[in-house]
C-alpha cells in the first residue's frame, strides 16, 4: 500500500480484514516502523501533561481523532477518545498505578445543585462546560437538569435513604404512590 501498487480496499479484502484494521496498522507502521505491529508486553504511559495536550488540540480543532493520534504516537484513536470522554466528564487526569482514570466526583449541597443547574441552562445546556467548571460529572449536570425541567427545584434534592412517604411529595405521581 505504501510503494502505491495497489489500494487500501482491494489489500483489505484479499487479506480478508476490514478496511479500519488495515487503516490501524499502517497508522501504527507509520508512528513506530515495523517493530510496532509486534505484540507489546506492557501498555505505554503518557503524562498528564501529555493527556491534556492531546484532548486540548482536539477540542480546539487543531485536527481529526485520526490526526491527534498520529501526532502524539498513540496506538488507537480509541485511546484519545477514552481520554476525551474522561476529560468531558471529571475535568482532570490522575495518574495511578494500572493506568490512568478520571478523577471521581464530589458531593454537592442542594444550593450548589441549584447554582450548577442555573448556569448550564443560562450557557445553552452545555453539561460539559459545566461539568468542567464545577468539578462534577457530565451525567450528573445533566441528570440535574432534567429533573429541574420535570419538578423545579425540588427536584435537586437528596433524598436518598429515606422510605416513601416519609418526605412531602415532589410530584402528583410521588404523591399517589406515597398513599
Amino acid at each position: 500500500y505504501l510503494s502505491g501498487k495497489d489500494s487500501l480496499n482491494h489489500i483489505a479484502s484479499t487479506l480478508g480484514i476490514s478496511n479500519d484494521t488495515l487503516s490501524h496498522w499502517l497508522m501504527i507502521y507509520e508512528n513506530e516502523g515495523p517493530t510496532g505491529l509486534l505484540p507489546k508486553k506492557k501498555n505505554a504511559h503518557y503524562s498528564i501533561e501529555t493527556k491534556l495536550q492531546a484532548v486540548n488540540d482536539y477540542l480546539s480543532g487543531a485536527g481529526s481523532l485520526k490526526d491527534i493520534t498520529k501526532k502524539y504516537k498513540l496506538r488507537s484513536k480509541t485511546q484519545l477518545r477514552d481520554w476525551i470522554k474522561g476529560y468531558n466528564t471529571h475535568g482532570n487526569f490522575k495518574s495511578e498505578s494500572g493506568g490512568s482514570q478520571m478523577s471521581q466526583s464530589r458531593k454537592t449541597t442542594f444550593k450548589e445543585r441549584i447554582e450548577i443547574v442555573h448556569y448550564c441552562i443560562l450557557h445553552d445546556r452545555n453539561y460539559g462546560e459545566t461539568a468542567i467548571k464545577y468539578q462534577v460529572s457530565y451525567q450528573q449536570v445533566r441528570n440535574w437538569v432534567l429533573k429541574y425541567d420535570e419538578m423545579g427545584e425540588q427536584g435537586l434534592k437528596d433524598r436518598r435513604g429515606h422510605r416513601a412517604g416519609t418526605k412531602p411529595s415532589r410530584t402528583p405521581e410521588e404523591e399517589m404512590r406515597d398513599r
